[in-house]
């Protein structure tokens, strides 16, 4: 028995033993657990960069598709505005024939031939196409003169107060289409001036 050392050995120090080897265990799976903990706060570090990351790229994509969108409506109105410049260029040179026709109805105005009458209906069914397409005629008469609808020819003297800058007479008429005004009615606008004291 003297020869075998571990049977020399007291329980005492075999328990010391033992606690020896138990703390060498723990101590080796301290650091493992450490290393555990830092992979795991990496890794959620990375997916909260991740997150940040897909939640801008989302962000960017809903502002690309709101301007492109934004972009088809600029475009649309853009069209329409086109389409209703070049209506008014067209219905400029119909307003036109309109007028010469009206010139021509109030050089006859008390002719009853059938070709004044042939000349009336062709000016009624010409204005009756210009409205059917949107055009319309601004009413000016014994109204206030607006500058963005009418275009002063000449001014006449009134002595009646209620009558200062309003429409007396309309030389030729204005159309609008929509809200632009395609040909601004030419007008005569009073003037008031006080009556002279004797």
């Amino acid at each position: 028995m003297a020869g075998n050392p571990s049977s020399d050995e007291t329980p005492e120090a075999k328990a010391s033993a033992n606690t020896t080897e138990e703390a060498e265990v723990v101590s080796a799976e301290a650091p493992a657990e450490a290393e555990q903990d830092g992979e795991v706060a990496r890794l959620q570090q990375e997916l909260e960069a991740a997150r940040r990351r897909v939640n801008e790229l989302a962000r960017g994509l809903q502002d690309l598709t709101k301007d492109r969108e934004e972009f088809k409506q600029r475009l649309t109105r853009e069209r329409e505005r086109m389409l209703d410049v070049e209506r008014g260029n067209v219905a400029r040179t119909l307003l036109e024939a309109i007028d010469e026709l009206d010139l021509a109805m109030a050089a006859s105005h008390q002719d009853a031939s059938p070709l004044a009458q042939g000349v009336r209906m062709i000016r009624d069914s010409l204005l009756s196409k210009a409205q059917a397409t949107g055009i319309e005629r601004i009413q000016v008469m014994g109204r206030p003169y607006d500058p963005n609808v009418a275009e002063a020819a000449d001014m006449e003297v009134t002595p009646v107060q209620d009558d200062d800058q309003k429409v007396v007479a309309e030389f030729r008429a204005g159309y609008r289409l929509k809200d632009r005004v395609i040909r601004p009615a030419r007008v005569k606008v009073a003037r008031y001036v006080a009556p002279a004291q004797a």
